[in-house]
């Protein structure tokens, strides 16, 4: 996958994510730091749960979204 994939996959993610949390984007560089953190972080949950979601862009997108929604999550317990 290039590098533009990979870009608009971890920003879109990032929004989705800012939507289900706390129903609103986060602005794009932040979307994409999340969707890219919640790439990382998804892959490697879906690893741990031996769950193979794909490598198809909408397989990517779903993995790195559950991911960005747990890392905002996490973000939100230790906020408090």
């Amino acid at each position: 996958m290039g590098i533009i994939w990979f870009i608009v996959i971890g920003a879109l993610a990032g929004y989705l994510a800012g939507k289900l949390m706390k129903g609103g984007g986060f602005g794009l560089v932040v979307n994409l730091v999340v969707g890219i953190i919640g790439g990382v972080l998804g892959g490697w949950i879906f690893d741990i749960l031996h769950i193979n979601a794909g490598g198809g862009l909408l397989e990517s997108l779903i993995t790195s979204t559950v991911g960005a929604v747990v890392f905002l999550w996490l973000l939100s317990k230790f906020k408090k």
